[in-house]
Order: structure tokens, then C-alpha cells, then sequence
């Protein structure tokens, strides 16, 4: 885990982020009809609604018979996963289903539970609520295998239009095929940039093993990460609300749909993660994003985990750089220019001239990840952050540049560290090689 300081608390949360998020917004987002409504309206994917029942004496007369394909009762006004019964399919028997983690159930026990949700037994303060009826998702392949008793989810937290931290949760057989951490979940933190599982959480612990198991948590690619950001924060720019988690499920033909959004999500993900939520939140914090994709770049370069490195190594000897090399950078055509790039691995980040970036066009709006004004003791200095795909030794590194003056230096481009983690810096390598 990062420092202490940049952990985000309860107390902090609801101080600086959830008082944030307006009444009317909250109540879209806490009501599941309401939330399907302005998903549909926005043309943003979903589980179909397949009925609701608001009485006791509709839920006597509903025709369970006729759902065919397996479906999900749910609260409209339920929280943590309570109330939340999948059916997967009808059993041969007549009047008989069958449940995700295995169980048969008669038509009595199910219509019994749907009475419950419509007279409150999981709504907030036990006030009368509906059941809401939806198809039941299935399993992406790539999960069936980690998932016990029901279907995992994806957790995005987006911030301002930027997607800041992720995880995949996974139901067990304590949690009874609910993906709720505090019911016995598994939740797995996620890489940024590229949706690959890094670290897990497991009853507030961190772990690197799944429980019961030697298989690692972490090297699990997430299908449709892209997709998943993007989605996400689509999600949050209609639900007007600023500081929110938006939960996803993948279906294996369907792709992702959003399941639902939470305007209070909880801080477990940070020990998925194994990073601060609180830093995170500050560094996009007054950012101009209007656009989803632009907030997708800027997640992706500014939340990469250091796992990322090691996940695209192969093990193939890595390649020996000098300090001076020579590089190929993509401009806004798409087409590759060669600079020469001075390799320092005393600078955390890479950094490019600013007449230089502009000539290659990577000072477009749609390239510019981070512009913020910082005060120091020389007055007011703006500091921009655009995104950089350059090759180094036939390798494509894809990642970010501080906007700097270099123009008096003979190399307009410098390569720091973080963009090194691949390759061997040999400083007795002072002259550019041919390839």
C-alpha cells in the first residue's frame, strides 16, 4: 500500500466527495428503475427488464412459467447485494427452477421471496419496495472458472470523467453468489492501463493466492477493458454524479453492461489495489475532461501500477540502451519520426520540448492528458501532460510526457525511468547505433 496519507477514509470520503454528489442524483442512482430508465434513455447497455412487481397480489398472479431463459429478481431499492435471487433455468419439473449456486426451488419459495422484496425486507429502513425483473446475464467464459454460485462484476471508480481505480469481484460459495466483498467476495485490483489483475483482497486482508488455492490472483486480462472505461464513464457524465462507482457485468455474447451504480462505494479496493484512493482523486481534481475518451487516456497514463512491466516482459533478454539513442516518435498522422533521445534514469518521467511536441501535434486537445497551473517561487507555471507512443529498440512504449523548454538542449527528448523498466541502461554506450 502507498503512503498512509494518500488512503482515502471514511471520513474524508463523505467530507470532500460524496457531499459532492446532488439529492437528485443519488436518488437515480439508489433507485434500480430509475437508474434502467436513464440507461435506456442514453442508449447505454443494460440487462433487459423483463417485469416489475409493485404488490403482493401481482406477484400472486405473475407467470413465472413464462421466463424461459433464467432471469434475476431484485430490489429496486436494495443495497449489498441482499434480496438478490438468480435463477438460472426452469427444471424439467413443472412449477421448479434452478438456482446459480445449484439449488431447486418450487414456484411457493420463489414467489415467498418476491413477496418479501415488494413488502420490504431488504429496502433501505424497511419500507415497501418493488421487484424488479431482468434477464440473467451469463458468464463471460473467461470467469466461469473463478466464480462460484453467481456472475462477477467489474468496479470502476470514475472521478470527473476519469475512470481512477478498478477491481473484479468474484463471488464464492461463502458469499453465496453475491460479488460483495463484505459477504466473502474475492476482489482483485486491476491495472489502468491494461486491465490486467494485479493484487486481491479477501475479508479486508490482502492476498496474493486465491483462498483454498495456489493459482496467483494477479495476470488475469479483463475482456473489453477499453470497452469497460469507456462505458464507465459514459455512465457517470449521465448521472450527473461527480464521485461514483459504476458496476459492470460481461456477458459472453452481449460484452459489458452496466449492472448499477453505487454514489457511496467502499474503500476495500484500495487493498485490492494496493494503492490510495486519496491521491488518485486529488491529481484529476479540477481537470477540464468533456469527453469520455479523453478520461480514458488520462486514467490509463496517470493510474499504470508498476505490475504492468512485468506483465508485458516474456522473459527475453532485454535490450541494452546508451544515454543517447535515437527514437522513433508517432506524430498526430500516425506517422513515425525519428528524434534523437537523450536515456536518464535520473528523471522520473519523460519529458519532450514544447515547439517539438507542438510540431508533432501532440499538444492537440484530444492528446493533452493533465494541464494545471502550479504556483512556485517564480510565479505561475503551467504544467501540461500529453500522451506519447514512441519506439526504442523495436520496442513500442506507449505513455505520457511532461511539456518542458528544452529548445536550448541538443536533445529535445528526454526518456526517464519509468518509461526504462524493459530495458538495460549501459552508460559506456555514448554514440547512437544504426538500429
Amino acid at each position: 500500500m502507498n503512503r498512509f496519507e494518500d488512503v482515502l477514509g471514511l471520513n474524508a470520503r463523505s467530507a470532500d466527495y460524496l457531499v459532492l454528489n446532488k439529492k437528485s442524483a443519488r436518488r437515480r442512482a439508489d433507485d434500480k428503475l430509475l437508474t434502467k430508465l436513464m440507461l435506456k434513455k442514453m442508449d447505454v447497455p443494460h440487462p433487459k427488464l423483463l417485469g416489475t412487481l409493485t404488490e403482493v397480489s401481482e406477484v400472486r398472479k405473475f407467470k413465472w412459467g413464462k421466463l424461459k431463459e433464467g432471469f434475476a429478481i431484485k430490489p429496486v431499492q436494495g443495497f449489498g447485494g441482499q434480496g438478490i435471487m438468480i435463477i438460472k433455468r426452469q427444471a424439467k419439473e413443472e412449477n421448479f427452477f434452478w438456482t446459480m449456486d445449484g439449488k431447486k426451488i418450487g414456484l411457493e419459495e420463489l414467489s415467498i421471496h418476491a413477496q418479501d422484496v415488494v413488502e420490504g425486507k431488504y429496502s433501505h429502513n424497511n419500507l415497501p419496495d418493488k421487484a424488479m425483473i431482468e434477464e440473467r446475464i451469463k458468464i463471460h467464459p473467461k470467469f466461469k472458472k473463478l466464480a462460484v454460485g453467481g456472475a462477477p462484476d467489474v468496479r470502476v471508480i470514475v472521478f470527473n470523467h476519469v475512470p481512477v481505480m478498478a477491481m473484479l469481484r468474484l463471488p464464492t460459495e461463502e458469499s453465496m453468489g453475491k460479488a460483495n466483498l463484505h459477504q466473502g467476495a474475492i476482489g482483485l485490483g486491476i491495472d489502468m492501463a491494461t486491465g490486467i489483475t494485479t493484487h486481491g483482497v479477501y475479508k479486508n486482508k490482502s492476498i496474493k493466492y486465491f483462498p483454498d488455492d495456489n493459482k496467483k490472483v494477479n495476470g488475469i486480462a479483463i475482456p473489453y477493458w477499453n470497452k469497460i472505461l469507456l462505458m464507465a464513464v459514459k455512465t457517470q457524465m449521465v448521472s450527473k454524479l461527480p464521485y461514483l462507482s459504476v458496476d459492470m457485468l460481461i456477458d459472453e455474447e452481449k460484452g459489458p453492461v452496466v449492472l448499477e451504480l453505487n454514489d457511496q462505494p467502499g474503500l476495500s479496493i484500495q487493498i485490492a489495489n494496493m494503492a490510495g484512493l486519496r491521491r488518485r482523486l486529488t491529481r484529476v481534481e479540477g481537470l477540464e475532461v468533456e469527453e469520455a475518451e479523453k478520461g480514458v487516456k488520462i486514467g490509463k497514463a496517470l493510474f499504470a501500477s508498476k505490475f504492468a512491466s512485468r506483465v508485458k516482459f516474456t522473459g527475453e533478454e532485454k535490450p541494452v540502451v546508451g544515454i543517447f539513442e535515437r527514437v522513433k516518435v508517432k506524430n498526430n498522422k500516425k506517422k513515425w519520426v525519428e528524434i534523437p533521445a537523450k536515456i536518464d534514469t535520473g528523471a522520473r518521467s519523460t519529458s519532450i520540448d514544447k515547439e517539438l511536441a507542438k510540431e508533432l501535434g501532440l499538444l492537440n486537445d484530444s492528446n493533452i492528458l493533465w494541464k494545471k497551473k502550479i504556483k512556485n517561487s517564480l510565479g505561475t507555471e503551467e504544467r501540461i501532460l500529453v500522451g506519447i507512443t514512441f519506439r526504442l529498440k523495436n520496442r513500442i512504449i506507449k505513455g505520457r510526457a511532461g511539456i518542458t523548454d528544452r529548445k536550448s538542449l541538443r536533445r529535445q527528448l528526454l526518456i526517464g525511468r519509468r518509461d526504462l523498466k524493459d530495458f538495460v541502461v549501459d552508460p559506456g554506450l555514448v554514440k547512437y547505433r544504426k538500429k
